[in-house]
């Protein structure tokens, strides 16, 4: 048989090769893309990772079951702010609409704009912690020395009384991490910021194992 018709089934083998090589990889990349804002409303859902719910109002009823809202309050390195909650906890019923303000101080001569990032602790409690408003949904920006009362209203879903895996639990640590926004001169890199609250995520859960 000729050489140049031996070749031929070679390079179609091979042409086929890189066009599946190359459709998978354009379908990792577009998975990439998709797989940020696909977690996020996973998240959103299920409260998973200790993910906060939204909603428009608080329930009408409020049930007698009581639990402790804690505040903690965190700042990534990269944001010359101070960031502190003016309440260190609070005791609700459930379905009891709460209100708490934290306070942010920028410590640098410049304006500086910051996102807070959030979760609750322990995370199966976060597909029923619930925020009306928060200061959490929009950035924030503070002229040089300037502080500001940041508020966020919330409460606890009655539906959590349904839920024996969380027969247990009487207190809830709501937890806030400001980054520098990502608009802002300096500010961190989207994945830096990512990173940060991944890892504290697995330092909470890591906490509730032991």
């Amino acid at each position: 048989m000729p050489a140049d018709m031996q070749s031929r089934p070679r390079r179609t083998r091979n042409a086929t090769v890189a066009l599946v090589l190359g459709g998978l990889a354009f379908g990792m990349v577009g998975l990439s893309f998709a797989a940020v804002p696909l977690y996020r409303l996973f998240c959103q859902v299920t409260g998973f990772g200790g993910t906060t719910q939204v909603a428009e109002s608080p329930p009408a009823e409020v049930g007698q079951r009581l639990f402790k809202v804690r505040f903690n309050a965190d700042v990534n390195r990269d944001l010359p702010w101070r960031f502190w909650p003016e309440q260190r906890e609070v005791t609700l019923r459930v379905g009891e609409p709460g209100l708490v303000f934290y306070g942010a101080e920028n410590l640098s001569a410049r304006t500086v704009s910051g996102t807070a990032t959030f979760n609750v602790t322990p995370l199966k409690a976060g597909q029923y912690f619930s925020k009306v408003q928060c200061f959490c949904f929009d950035e924030q920006k503070l002229a040089p020395g300037e502080t500001a009362q940041l508020g966020v209203s919330f409460f606890v879903d009655p539906a959590i009384l349904e839920d024996r895996n969380l027969d247990e639990v009487t207190a809830i640590t709501l937890s806030y991490t400001f980054f520098r926004s990502l608009g802002d001169p300096d500010g961190a890199p989207a994945e830096a910021a990512g990173a940060a609250r991944e890892q504290a995520f697995a330092e909470r859960r890591k906490a509730e194992i032991d």
